[in-house]
């Protein structure tokens, strides 16, 4: 996110990290690393560095879909929805609602929000942000089994087992979605636990494929909606690193099955990771080997806004005996780039994408999204002109959390 300076007093009252070369969470404090992980070079409050001896506890459900006491923690959903208009049309969205809770020491939480609407059938994309401090906001930390409840302002969400509501607004366009889970959480790296040694840990669980039905208000008109939807939960003690960027993928395909995959760069844009899950019609997540995957990019689309010259449509091959498949990913608007500064402080491109190709020989088709970050930062070296409340450049590109240096530096 933001790469900002420390004024004397805040410097005194917050020490610097002493690992800055941890190798990869943060792209909630850095500014790219893993998909999921807003990043930032900016100092942060101290934090116990020490690795857990004990195990750490598995995920309970519905225990964890709330709020924890980490440093990080953030509740993703994405998803395409149509409604039909009076006159018989069909009106095609895509939307993206997450909120992002950051802690800090024994300071309060701070909580931020994107909510974009991709109006796919007038080919126009609309998004919009929220930030607030929350010194009595409840954080249950795995002690209640009354699911999420979170929220900036009246943007909210809500759930228990899967069954999630949404509610968002912004000029000209507001939802509030009812969601329920098609298919059990999916643990990533199948226990939902990723540890990172001294870098701290996460926990990390989908929801891949939600059905939705609902209310979205489009320019004053209020329709019904079905559609699916995608949900992300993540959270953990991370550390900062900054530097570098990720490709994320959620993929809904019309045979029930879904993949999640995800390819991590370094400052230099070498690759450092990646991450190929298949959940099959039945539910099972396969967790494939990296070298089953060939991504080719098959165009690029320059922001006139930010000049980051952004991926912009793919091909994926897939050779592995679990899984034979060739997808092709096209944006379904080329501009979904959201500059977010004032929130988060940061720019990144979050779109939806339609799918065709074959698996095991059979002609597929879906929908998904794509998110990409760090192509701000390689291209262009450091941000336009931040908000005048924000001082310095924003040089990270992550969808999530580098923002709470902002909040705390300017306390």
């Amino acid at each position: 996110m933001k790469k900002g300076p420390w004024s004397k007093k805040v410097a005194r009252k917050y020490a610097v990290f002493a690992i800055a070369k941890s190798a990869f969470l943060v792209l909630l404090l850095s500014s790219c690393s893993f998909p999921g992980i807003p990043s930032t070079a900016a100092q942060l409050p101290v934090v116990n560095a020490t690795p857990a001896t004990a195990p750490l506890p598995p995920i309970r459900f519905p225990q964890d879909e709330a709020a924890h006491r980490d440093l990080t923690e953030w509740w993703y959903y994405t998803g395409h929805v149509n409604a039909v208009y009076p006159d018989g049309t069909t009106h095609h969205y895509g939307f993206e609602l997450v909120i992002f809770q950051a802690l800090r020491s024994d300071l309060p939480p701070v909580y931020a929000a994107h909510f974009a609407i991709s109006d796919l059938t007038r080919g126009e994309f609309h998004y919009d942000q929220r930030s607030e401090t929350e010194p009595d906001a409840v954080i249950p930390n795995g002690t209640s089994t009354a699911g999420i409840s979170v929220h900036v302002g009246n943007w909210s969400i809500t759930g228990l087992n899967g069954w999630d509501h949404l509610t968002a607004s912004m000029n000209h366009y507001a939802i509030q979605f009812n969601l329920r889970s098609l298919k059990p959480p999916v643990l990533h790296n199948g226990n939902g636990l990723i540890t990172y040694g001294l870098a701290g840990f996460s926990y990390y669980y989908s929801r891949t494929r939600m059905g939705l039905a609902g209310t979205l208000v489009d320019h004053g008109q209020s329709l019904q909606v079905t559609g699916l939807a995608w949900m992300d939960h993540q959270w953990g003690n991370f550390l900062p690193l900054g530097g570098g960027g990720w490709d994320w993928y959620s993929i809904q395909l019309n045979n029930n099955t879904e993949m999640m995959l995800y390819v991590i760069r370094d400052g230099s844009g070498k690759t450092l990771s990646t991450y190929v899950s298949f959940i099959d019609a039945g539910a099972k997540d396969h967790l494939l080997p990296a070298s089953s995957l060939k991504i080719s990019v098959l165009n690029h689309w320059r922001s006139p806004v930010t000049g980051a010259n952004y991926p912009s449509g793919w091909r994926l091959q897939i050779d592995d005996p679990q899984l034979q498949a060739t997808l092709t990913l096209t944006p379904e608007l080329q501009d979904q780039e959201l500059v977010v500064y004032q929130s988060t402080g940061n720019a990144y491109w979050e779109g939806a994408v339609s799918i065709q190709g074959q698996s095991a020989g059979a002609q597929i088709s879906g929908e998904g999204y794509v998110e990409l970050t760090g192509y701000f930062q390689s291209q262009s070296g450091k941000g336009p002109a931040p908000a005048a409340s924000i001082q310095g450049q924003y040089t990270t590109q992550s969808a999530k959390v580098g923002w709470v240096q902002m909040h705390y530096a300017n306390r």
